[in-house]
């Protein structure tokens, strides 16, 4: 497994239901995924040629990258490479981890999504923006969640952002794409011998600027017209169908515009907000396990995807902790006593140092929560988020 944060922990204990034997390789000795897994490797899960020996060694029967968009990829070539089941092909698993080679396979088939420019420095920058205007978001293409992802308001902020897209940017060119208005949704599926099951959409929630992108809350059903989540689980089906993606999970961002919903990106992989866990408490279809099987090339039963009615509502909110180092964590066993709380994680242990949120790896845990309909379940989950307090030490001043 290529990663082992937070948003890898519901397969990892699905592995572990199944009693599969788990190497977890991550860069991060402190990774929360660590405790599940039968064996740790501290390579980072970017690190192909040293990630290739340890599957090559190992005489793994898969490999499967959950949560981090780059390593879509590499678990793709390391499976081809060794002869390994994978539900991609290669040339899927590279289109999936460029945003700029996605754009160009979405534009091919129609897809709306919102104007955009490449830059490779200020000036280029400089003009897209008269061209597009502003607000602005830029980003760096090949990367995942919010590294190199800012929000440029104003000429004033332009220069800044391009210099951090850049910064973070593998291929030396940054997107500079017109921020349209609207809410986000995303939608949860999944794909069968070519066919694309769409098996929940979710509002989410974002945080502002200077954490722009980070998601805080995702909440089920969607609040979308009947109208715009049709036209959305079909831009999505078709997006999947365009970077040729015929097996396994996927997750599709939205923003649902004035012009009908906007693509903004695909995952060809499961989503690293425990979109999966969402998905089996409400629905009951066992997506972790899904993409599992997937991995290994086992057979999976259509029926496996039918959903069963266990809420009408689901919500999965995030925790953000203070500033500083943690020192203990209060109220988590009060808010799992609530009345719908399903699921309460809580991502660090004492002594671990929380940076101001910035990107989705600064969250402090997650609350999973059903109810009756949509509010009830997000009533609920802030209510629990409310309880759980970090007590965190101040942070020392450099000396």
């Amino acid at each position: 497994m290529l990663g082992a944060g937070p948003g890898q922990l519901g397969l990892l204990e699905a592995a572990r239901k199944r009693e599969l034997y788990v190497i977890a390789a991550d860069r991060d000795p402190g990774a929360p995924g660590f405790s599940l897994a039968d064996r740790r490797a501290l390579i980072s899960a970017e690190d192909e040629p040293a990630l290739e020996r340890l599957a090559s060694a190992e005489g793994v029967d898969g490999v499967i990258a959950p949560g981090i968009d780059w390593s879509v990829a590499i678990a793709a070539r390391i499976s081809a490479k060794l002869g390994l089941p994978h539900p991609l092909e290669v040339e899927s698993a590279q289109l999936a981890v460029s945003k700029l080679k996605q754009r160009e396979r979405f534009a091919e088939a129609g897809l709306p999504f919102a104007r955009y420019a490449v830059a490779s420095r200020g000036e280029e920058a400089e003009a897209a923006a008269t061209e597009l205007g502003f607000p602005l978001v830029v980003k760096a293409p090949d990367r995942h969640g919010q590294r190199g992802l800012v929000l440029a308001r104003g000429r004033e902020e332009l220069d800044s952002a391009v210099e951090r897209a850049l910064a973070a940017s593998r291929s030396g060119l940054c997107m500079i794409e017109q921020l349209e208005p609207g809410p986000e949704a995303t939608v949860i599926g999944f794909s069968l011998d070519g066919r694309y099951h769409a098996l929940a959409v979710t509002d989410r929630r974002s945080a502002s600027a200077p954490a722009f992108g980070v998601s805080l809350e995702h909440a089920w059903p969607s609040s979308l017209s009947e109208t715009g989540l049709k036209q959305t689980i079909e831009i999505a089906g078709r997006a999947a169908a365009a970077l040729g993606i015929e097996q396994g999970p996927s997750y599709v961002q939205f923003i649902a515009g004035e012009r009908g919903p906007l693509l903004v990106e695909l995952a060809a992989r499961l989503g690293g907000g425990h979109d999966a866990e969402l998905v089996e408490a409400a629905l009951g279809i066992e997506l972790n396990g899904l993409a599992l099987a997937a991995a290994l090339g086992e057979p999976i039963d259509s029926d496996a995807l039918t959903p069963r009615s266990l809420a009408s509502g689901a919500c999965t909110s995030f925790l953000v902790a203070p500033e500083g180092e943690l020192v203990a964590v209060h109220g988590a066993e009060e808010a799992s006593a609530l009345e719908g709380v399903k699921r309460v994680r809580l991502y660090r242990e004492p002594g671990y140092v929380f940076a101001p949120l910035r990107s989705r790896s600064d969250r402090a845990g997650a609350v999973l929560t059903l109810g009756r309909d949509r509010e009830q379940a997000v009533e609920r989950a802030r209510e629990a988020s409310d309880l759980i307090r970090f007590e965190v030490a101040s942070p020392r001043s450099p000396t």
